[in-house]
């Protein structure tokens, strides 16, 4: 009697077309392990990211807003989760597999900064070696995760996150959907976010994204994810010529009046200060590192070490390190 994986396994056969990745053809795991008796190999990789210590951690990290005040701005955790529903509902609709690219949405920004792109640009000016977040999202679970052993991946996951930037060659259209997904997330999100925060009236919203995309959040959504289905059922995942101008207009706007907008990046100026405070610190006394940071050290080399570590930090415990490392601490006689 086949297993519960098997089952499932047999069933991707009739789910996932022609075009998808089916489970049982994954080019395997860098290290070779006993198949699940109950998960597919990608079923395995969603859970192994869920459980890791850097997807906890994103739910205190920031998507573009730094230390907003108020319980509904958006975090790099609910984008992360965001743009995994999003792919999930392409992936199912154009008959890919769904697994592997839940896998790749929850695995997509492992390797961001704290601070958002303020953290990430301050990294790439820090370290020698420059800093891409989409690099360190794979390194992370190839070489961090598990006190530096990593997750063990499937190749297709691995690839999937480190392609949800920049188009890769040997992407599968499950990575490409999470790509354009990722898009679709934080351009809506982050647009919502700043009117929220008054970054932005709705009135500044260019005519030209109203009038085709719609004014909610919601039927902004529905339209670009109605025509990647649509565009990608020819075979190439994309965008149909007709959404290519208003897809353009919108990233520019975004990134004229909210990504450089001097109002919601006031703070910014003193990111890079904490980060290359804090990486200076520990890249000369290479034994306050963690354990775990420390045998990543003796492996890779301290400078790359360091760049884990503070890498992988919180907004919060960023901040928490500055203060301890820099700050003097009340003195009291009892």
């Amino acid at each position: 009697m086949p297993n519960p994986r098997e089952e499932r396994e047999a069933l991707e056969e009739l789910l996932v077309g022609p075009l998808g990745i089916r489970a049982r053809d994954s080019a395997g795991r860098a290290e070779p392990e006993e198949e699940c008796t109950v998960r597919t190999c990608f079923q395995r990789d969603a859970d192994r990211i869920t459980h890791s210590k850097a997807f906890r951690r994103l739910k205190h990290k920031t998507q573009v807003f730094l230390q907003p005040e108020g319980d509904h701005y958006r975090t790099r955790l609910t984008h992360t989760l965001e743009v995994t529903r999003l792919s999930r509902t392409v992936g199912r609709a154009l008959r890919l597999n769904e697994d592997l690219i839940e896998a790749i949405g929850l695995g997509h920004d492992l390797g961001h900064t704290p601070f958002g792109h303020a953290g990430e640009r301050a990294l790439n000016t820090i370290f020698s070696e420059g800093f891409r977040h989409y690099e360190q999202s794979l390194r992370v679970v190839d070489a961090v995760e598990r006190e530096g052993r990593g997750l063990n991946l499937c190749y297709e996951t691995r690839i999937g996150i480190l392609a949800h930037t920049n188009p890769y060659p040997e992407e599968s259209r499950e990575a490409a959907v999470v790509r354009l997904c990722d898009h679709v997330a934080f351009l809506n999100h982050d647009l919502d976010d700043a009117m929220r925060a008054g970054i932005i009236e709705a009135a500044q919203v260019p005519d030209l994204i109203t009038r085709k995309l719609g004014e909610r959040n919601s039927q902004r959504i529905d339209y670009f994810i109605r025509d990647i289905i649509e565009y990608s059922r020819g075979g190439t995942v994309g965008i149909s010529p007709d959404l290519q101008e208003v897809w353009d207009a919108f990233h520019d706007f975004m990134f004229a009046n909210v990504y450089r907008n001097p109002r919601a990046k006031s703070e910014e100026s003193k990111v890079e200060n904490i980060l290359r405070s804090i990486w200076d610190h520990y890249r000369a006394h290479p034994e306050a590192l963690p354990a775990d940071y420390r045998t990543i050290a003796e492996r890779d080399g301290l400078e790359r070490a360091v760049t884990d570590y503070v890498s992988g930090m919180t907004d919060d415990y960023a901040i928490e390190k500055y203060g301890e490392i820099f700050i003097p601490m009340a003195w009291s006689v009892k």
